[in-house]
């Protein structure tokens, strides 16, 4: 007799799925999972996809259509969707993705008796409310284990002292399909003809949301203090966001007209990244940083904000950590990496692409979620 798979559901608050998976790690998730052991579905509270839209390489994929409302406050039609939607489906392994999910699952597990419930959490501050802590240790129980995407948030779940412990959290650290984010990449001269950038100039490059936390306006302000220690050089974000307008009044205030580059969103965004010369990512916090090891793929040296997330990647990387929200130190290490040779240069950018490859390649991640899920099943 044929033995029943394992039966896995990952949980996403929303319809995120991508052309490429290099850094889509639900995903990977599911790629570190046998087809002849496990059986998986991908489940969305929000959302679904557009016909011809990308979907998961789950065995299922299933599409709640919950409204902001219905996620919002007590979540009772939500709670009972997903309830009556686990009961049905018998899963052996329920994956969380992010804080709702999470929540969700904690207020069901002892009504539905899932054997193994894994809660990941992206970054930080879920869990600074006060009723959110007391929720998490009254419901938290011995199903249930804990994934920080780095060793930060990892502790910033133990230091909140609510049922997150040495033996049921884990940091599995975010990694890349370093080969498939390379083989998607245009050279530096193809990327900054579609991007429509000079080919002769030093360019300083970012990828991100333009949002406050991104801290770009302060990247902004250091390209400012030397643009004409360094006139060849030229600054290009690719992102949009509700913080465009101001940054695009920035640089007029400081007179960076076609120096300063608003590059808005651009569809595989990764595709570009070598059109850069210097990568940086100023955020005033993060909890991982993905587009960090995105520009190390490219072989790009990387300056990026000391947070606590990413300063240990910024210093394997032998790349130059500055604090957050600090455009004085920002611009004294443009001015360092600005001033280096191009030959120079490409030396950080190989030493930045080694550390990728030995600390965040993909088969090692992929491993370290099979080998969470069947140690844990056997507990």
């Amino acid at each position: 007799m044929m033995k029943r798979r394992i039966k896995v559901l990952q949980l996403h608050p929303d319809y995120n799925i991508k052309a490429h998976d290099f850094a889509d790690l639900g995903e990977q998730i599911f790629k570190a999972l046998p087809d002849d052991r496990y059986e998986t579905v991908n489940a969305f509270l929000r959302g679904r996809p557009a016909p011809g839209a990308p979907e998961s390489r789950a065995h299922r994929s299933v599409y709640f259509e919950l409204s902001d409302a219905q996620l919002k406050g007590l979540r009772i039609r939500a709670l009972w969707a997903l309830y009556q939607f686990c009961r049905a489906e018998q899963f052996d392994v329920v994956i969380c993705n992010r804080f709702k999910p999470v929540n969700m699952m904690l207020q069901l597990t002892r009504l539905l008796k899932v054997p193994l419930c894994i809660g990941i959490a992206h970054g930080f501050g879920e869990y600074d409310r006060f009723y959110r802590r007391r929720q998490a240790k009254r419901l938290i129980d011995k199903s249930w284990r804990f994934v920080g995407v780095s060793p930060a948030v990892k502790q910033y779940l133990l230091d909140c002292d609510c049922g997150f412990t040495e033996s049921n959290t884990v940091a599995i650290t975010n990694a890349i399909d370093i080969e498939q984010a390379k083989a998607l990449q245009l050279t530096r001269e193809e990327a900054r003809e579609q991007l429509g950038l000079d080919p002769s100039v030093r360019l300083i490059g970012a990828l991100g949301r333009l949002v406050p936390v991104k801290g770009h306006i302060y990247l902004i302000r250091a390209f400012a203090s030397l643009k004409d220690r360094h006139v060849d050089a030229q600054l290009a974000i690719i992102g949009a966001g509700r913080e465009e307008k101001n940054l695009l009044a920035e640089v007029d205030r400081l007179g960076l007209t076609g120096r300063v580059h608003l590059l808005g969103f651009r569809a595989d965004a990764l595709q570009y990244v070598r059109a850069f010369d210097i990568w940086t990512m100023p955020s005033l916090a993060e909890g991982l940083g993905l587009a960090l090891l995105e520009g190390m793929s490219g072989a790009l040296p990387v300056i990026a904000s000391n947070v606590p997330a990413m300063l240990p990647l910024i210093e394997g990387a032998g790349g130059i950590a500055v604090p957050p929200a600090d455009s004085s130190a920002l611009s004294g290490a443009l001015d360092t990496y600005l001033s280096l040779s191009d030959a120079q240069l490409r030396e950080k950018g190989n030493q930045a692409y080694q550390y990728l490859v030995e600390n965040h390649e993909i088969f090692s991640f992929r491993q370290k979620y099979l080998s969470l899920i069947e140690g844990s099943l056997k507990d």
